[in-house]
């Protein structure tokens, strides 16, 4: 029976890879945006043990997060689950001047792996888009170029690619791997998605507990329990290199050896 936290868990895959999880067995931390919402979350992943809280769009509040989790027993595993989608029209800022979509899907999880214990696996959702991310990593904030939603989302999702691979070179003692859960129709997603929903959460909750062998890796990128092929310059160790001195400089935080 594993300790698993889920991020972005009130809802979504992210409260479907819950309640596998709690089907399971395993001992399951839910995080929400709020605490309503994780009251809600906890409603609705019925046997999950208790929630964290905390607006990943805000550095302040992603420190909060982790503290939360820190307070608790350490994490078999943590999934790093919480995104928004490609459809913001203008560039969002957040109240630390950062791109909304870039604080949660990139340096959310940047700041949680930073600072929460080393858990022995580490799991990061990405998309299929990772592939037209720009891995150039310039102008991450997104103050010279001229907005596009689904440019950012894109780059988002490479950014997680890159990190999870980071963490697997850095960290050789913590299994970190990345994924694709398909296009499924989520309010992400939206409702005219194809690919299979009941099958989007299993990939993450496979990597975050399976003792099968092909779990068992690190440094990996999966689509349904089936490796990958990721964009090639997310195995770069300058550009992973890169990604992290970013994110350290944007949070404040840097990445712990």
């Amino acid at each position: 029976m594993a300790r698993i936290l889920i991020t972005g868990s009130a809802d979504g895959l992210g409260l479907m890879a819950a309640r596998l999880l709690v089907a399971d067995g395993h001992r399951v931390v839910l995080h929400a945006r709020d605490a309503k919402r994780a009251r809600e979350a906890l409603a609705a992943a019925q046997g999950a043990e208790t929630a964290v809280f905390g607006d990943l769009s805000s550095v302040a509040e992603m420190r909060s997060v982790a503290e939360q989790a820190n307070s608790l027993e350490s994490f078999d595993a943590i999934i790093h689950n919480a995104g928004i989608g490609y459809r913001e029209r203008r560039r969002i800022a957040t109240s630390d001047a950062l791109p909304h979509v870039f604080a949660v899907n990139t340096l959310a999880p940047y700041v949680l792996t930073a600072l929460i214990r080393k858990p022995q696996r580490l799991v990061y959702v990405s998309s299929g888009m990772h592939q037209s991310g720009d891995a150039s990593l310039r102008d991450l904030e997104w103050n010279a170029r001229a907005w596009n939603g689904s440019q950012a989302y894109s780059d988002s999702k490479l950014h997680d690619v890159i990190l999870a691979f980071a963490v697997a070179r850095l960290w050789p003692t913590v299994r970190s791997n990345a994924l694709e859960p398909g296009w499924v129709p989520t309010k992400m997603g939206g409702r005219g998605a194809p690919d299979n929903l009941e099958a989007a959460p299993k990939t993450q909750v496979w990597l975050a507990t399976s003792g099968d062998a092909a779990a068992m890796v690190t440094g990996e990128y999966f689509y349904h329990q089936r490796l990958r092929t990721p964009l090639p310059a997310t195995r770069d160790p300058k550009v992973q290199d890169r990604l992290l001195s970013a994110c350290a400089r944007l949070s404040s935080i840097p990445f712990p050896a």
